[in-house]
């Protein structure tokens, strides 16, 4: 499985507890967050002034080892 930008955080979580770490390393503090449950990955991504193109890449990246 890969990951998109339009796929909700909280999917995303579901695939790998491991995402986590990369995400917050990533500058999303927003996994436990309430808008993690309806948020894409992009929105989430730009609401935290960050490209969601490179965090989609750092988690297929970590999902890829």
């Amino acid at each position: 499985m890969q990951v998109t930008k339009d796929m909700i955080i909280s999917d995303i979580i579901r695939l790998d507890e491991g995402l986590i770490r990369v995400l917050l390393e990533s500058g999303m503090h927003c996994v436990g967050c309430p808008s993690a449950q309806g948020e894409s990955l992009e929105e989430a991504a730009i609401v935290h002034g960050l490209n969601p193109d490179v965090i989609t890449n750092e988690l297929n990246a970590y999902l890829n080892k």
